[in-house]
Parts: C-alpha cells; sequence; structure tokens
C-alpha cells in the first residue's frame, strides 16, 4: 500500500508538472511582448486593444514604457518581441543587439510633432525661436537661466520651471539634437521623466511651467496646455503642430517619424507576425486616431512588404538625425 501510495503521489506530480508545461507554453504561445518610447506608446496601445479584439482574446499583446533608450536594452537582450522607438536605433544599440545576436526588422509607424507645452494662462510665451528654447536647455543654462525674463527681456520677472524628457526617451534624443544641436547634450535641474503624463500635469499645474513632449499628449489634454508655435530664427514664421504643417514639412525641426523594431525570430512567430500586420494594416487610422500624423498609404505597403520578406537593419546610420521627411523617409526605407 505504502508503495502504491508512493507511485501515486509521483504520477500526480508529473502531471501537475506536464500540465504546468503545456499552459506556460500556451501561455507563452499567445503572447506578444513590447516596450520602449512613451511617445510611441499610445499608437502601439491602441493597436493592440484592436488587435486583441480581432482575435477574440486568443493572443495577449503586453505594451510597456521603459523609453526608447531603455526599451532598446530589453530588445537587444532578447527580452521582448517589439520595441517602440521615437527615434532610429542608435549604434550602441546596433551593436549590443549584434552581440546578443538579435537581429530586426525596422518599421515606420507614423510621424510625431515633438510639441512645446505651456500653461493656458502663460500669455507671453506663444512663440519661441530654436535659440530662445536652446538658452532654457543647453547644459550652460544649468543654475543660471532660472527667470523668463533672462529668456527675453519682455518676458515677466517670473521662476522658468522645466520639464522634458529623462534620458532613457527617444524624444529626449531627438529635442537635444534638434534644439541643443548635440544629442543628449542638456541641463540637469529640470523635472525630467519618462511618462509624458507626469509632464502634463506639471504644465498644467504652474503658469511659468514648460516642457515638451508627444503631439498626442498634448490633443488628448484639450483646455489643459497650449501648444508654442516654433521659430527657426527670428525672421522665419511661427508654425505650430498640426497634422498639416508635418506633412508639409514646415513644422521644424521638431517633426519625426516614429517607429516599431521587430526581432527577427520573434517574427516567425504566428501570433506576433498576425499582430505586426494587423498593424500596418490598421496604423494609419488608429495613429490619427490618437493624435499623430498618419503616413501616406504607400509607406504602409511599402513597411508590410518589408516585413513580409523578413528585411534586417535599419535605414538610417545609427546617428541621431533631424528634419527627415515623409518623403525622404519613404526613399529610405525602399532602398535599405
Amino acid at each position: 500500500m505504502f508503495k502504491q501510495k508512493i507511485l501515486s503521489q509521483k504520477i500526480s506530480a508529473i502531471a501537475g508538472l506536464l500540465a504546468g508545461a503545456v499552459l506556460a507554453h500556451a501561455a507563452h504561445a499567445g503572447l506578444v511582448k513590447v516596450d520602449g518610447s512613451s511617445t510611441v506608446y499610445p499608437v502601439t496601445e491602441a493597436v493592440a486593444e484592436e488587435f486583441q479584439k480581432a482575435v477574440k482574446g486568443k493572443t495577449k499583446v503586453t505594451v510597456g514604457i521603459s523609453g526608447t533608450g531603455g526599451g532598446f536594452k530589453k530588445f537587444c537582450r532578447g527580452e521582448t518581441d517589439i520595441s517602440n522607438a521615437s527615434r532610429p536605433i542608435l549604434k550602441q544599440e546596433m551593436e549590443a543587439c549584434k552581440n546578443n545576436g538579435i537581429q530586426y526588422i525596422e518599421l515606420p509607424v507614423a510621424f510625431d510633432a515633438l510639441t512645446v507645452i505651456i500653461n493656458p494662462k502663460n500669455n507671453w510665451a506663444n512663440e519661441l525661436t530654436v535659440a530662445e528654447l536652446k538658452k532654457m536647455y543647453e547644459p550652460a543654462a544649468q543654475g543660471k537661466i532660472t527667470n523668463w525674463n533672462q529668456i527675453r527681456p519682455t518676458f515677466p520677472n517670473a521662476p522658468l520651471k522645466l520639464a522634458g524628457a529623462g534620458a532613457d526617451s527617444g524624444t529626449f534624443d531627438y529635442f537635444t539634437e534638434a534644439i541643443v544641436g548635440k544629442a543628449k547634450s542638456s541641463r540637469g535641474d529640470y523635472l525630467a521623466t519618462e511618462d509624458d503624463n507626469v509632464t502634463v500635469q506639471f504644465v498644467e499645474r504652474d503658469v511659468n511651467a514648460i516642457g515638451y513632449l508627444g503631439l498626442a499628449y498634448y490633443v488628448e489634454n484639450p483646455g489643459k496646455l497650449k501648444a508654442v508655435a516654433i521659430k527657426m530664427d527670428d525672421k522665419s514664421p511661427a508654425v505650430l503642430p498640426s497634422l498639416e504643417t508635418v506633412n508639409k514639412g514646415t513644422y521644424q525641426p521638431l517633426s519625426r517619424p516614429i517607429f516599431i523594431y521587430v526581432n527577427r525570430k520573434s517574427a516567425d512567430n504566428p501570433e506576433v507576425a498576425a499582430f505586426v500586420e494587423f498593424y500596418l494594416k490598421n496604423g494609419a487610422k488608429l495613429s490619427k486616431e490618437v493624435g499623430y500624423v498618419d503616413l501616406p498609404a504607400k509607406a504602409y505597403t511599402l513597411a508590410l512588404e518589408n516585413f513580409k520578406k523578413r528585411k534586417i537593419g535599419t535605414a538610417f546610420g545609427g546617428e541621431a538625425e533631424v528634419g527627415v521627411s515623409v518623403e525622404e523617409l519613404l526613399a529610405r526605407e525602399a532602398k535599405h
């Protein structure tokens, strides 16, 4: 009896382990892991919601926010299937992926107008030049440029309170390259965060606050924020971020393409492949719904072709770039 009891316990334990393994495999098989940029998050999250409805919950898509840099760290370690990125992959990230045997498929999904925001009660900074923004955010400003009237003598003698993206954010990389002239070059004494909602709340609560974030977060908060019109220099027209100004190429230098990067091995997973194809077929509509600028139809067609061909690599050189137009993006993606 004792031996039979032990045998029965062993059989039960083995059965439990097998059942657990089957459940774990089933759970993994129906899971798509995405992480990265908070800027790209609203688009990917909207696509994920629609996709999960379309497949009736058979596939779960998790979307995290680690910032573009943080997302690439996970992606290049093989921890995620897809990385959201508000800038192209950089050389050190390309090297990290290579060292870990991670190949990737680069897919542009929309254009973003990086938006400088102020409090609605701020009636003096409705437009700013690139030079004035640089004076606010450059490293030399730390501890020295602390009042609005230091930016322009006609501005009030009031404390200048700055917010912006954290160091792991692609938005931080792009803003510093476009405004300061060097990626990651910034003063450190400001509210830095990978969560754009924190920037929204900071600016919404203080008339002296200014920050920058992706267009979708501005669009999502009507009445709480005011967008600043940007001038390339004193003689240039002041241009507000919008679908029209991004498409025309007149909103410079803060207009930029945003991407998803797909792990080449993950692309052979049917669930991941189905999600990416759904993304590229529905990305135009959903990117507009969350406040971004959709790419031309031919861009999504080209991206889908590149994905189906499993075309690996990047159309960029691993360096931060500013001012890439829709037309130039298409030409690069067609060639790479």
